[in-house]
């Protein structure tokens, strides 16, 4: 029930088939502990913008507004999303403001109908565009299950590597942190960004540690060549596997961006869905990180320059 695939021979369209195969229903413990594990690390990079004082973050995607306690309800979120024809639209998780146009952004938002509202009203409307010029930059939030420092080669420095026509790099069998930026999201990324005039940047949320690039920066390393594609597997919880490409950028290409300073708790933790099926998930509870200094310097640098 949860991983169902039909093969329907000799028939036409069937009216009915894409009820029961939307993709949307929940597929089973593994995909609730990587949402749950997403909307943690977005919660904790938000913590850390807030209380730098100069800076705040507000959720933007629908990660960040969609109900995580409810089976049901998850699924109408994603449902309504789709009937507004936003279901396939790409937008950063987050938006970074200046702390003085809070009260500007507050406004914004209220008169959207609030943050739940926001992944269902369309970039062009006028109020959306109140919302989205004071923003400094976007983000897309990206997290892993890795204590950075602990990998094995962490600190390693970048020597020239023969597979990458001599350009800076580490041996192909190298565990050391990256910032993950899929193929799927790059053009639909790059396009936000050129229509909204906000530039995009990746933060990468780690057990300890945290990193951030800008979209042009890690663009700029994949089309030279000193960030190779890298094909990872995908496994549903029914067996099936599904393929994508992604580019692992080395940590030393990017910016500090924040540190754990109070450690998560693992919570055990169950949702039940309408049949009765129970489905048991690890969730990240707490924590803190703080803000680092690169990253500020990184914020004022664009503010300036805005």
């Amino acid at each position: 029930m949860e991983d169902i695939r039909m093969t329907l021979r000799a028939m036409g369209n069937v009216p009915w088939a894409e009820f029961f195969l939307n993709p949307r229903r929940l597929r089973g413990s593994d995909f609730l502990m990587r949402w749950s594990q997403g909307v943690w690390s977005e919660e904790r990079l938000t913590q850390a913008v807030n209380e730098s004082g100069r800076y705040f973050a507000l959720p933007y995607g629908p990660s960040g507004t969609a109900p995580d306690n409810d089976v049901r309800a998850f699924e109408q979120y994603f449902e309504r999303l789709e009937e507004a024809g936003l279901g396939n639209i790409k937008r950063p998780d987050l938006l970074i403001y200046r702390t003085r146009d809070k009260a500007r952004v507050d406004s914004a938002v209220k008169a959207l109908n609030g943050i739940r509202e926001l992944p269902f009203t369309p970039e062009d409307d006028p109020k959306m565009q109140d919302l989205l010029a004071p923003a400094i930059i976007a983000v897309e939030c990206e997290n892993s299950l890795w204590r950075a420092k602990q990998m094995p080669d962490y600190a390693s420095p970048l020597t020239p590597q023969k597979r990458l026509g001599g350009r800076n790099g580490l041996k192909k069998t190298a565990v050391v942190p990256t910032i993950i930026i899929k193929e799927e999201d790059r053009e639909p990324l790059k396009s936000w960004q050129r229509k909204r005039r906000i530039p995009i940047h990746v933060w990468h949320a780690f057990f300890d540690e945290a990193y951030g690039i800008s979209l042009e920066s890690a663009e700029r390393l994949i089309t030279r060549g000193d960030i190779e594609p890298t094909e990872q597997v995908f496994q549903a919880p029914g067996g099936a596997t599904t393929r994508k490409v992604i580019y692992k950028i080395y940590y030393h290409h990017a910016y500090h961006m924040a540190t754990t300073v109070e450690e998560p708790m693992l919570v055990a933790d169950s949702i039940t869905d309408k049949n009765g099926h129970i489905l048991p998930y690890v969730r990240f509870v707490g924590g803190k990180s703080q803000l680092s200094t690169e990253a500020l310097a990184v914020l004022d640098s664009i503010e300036d320059g805005r």
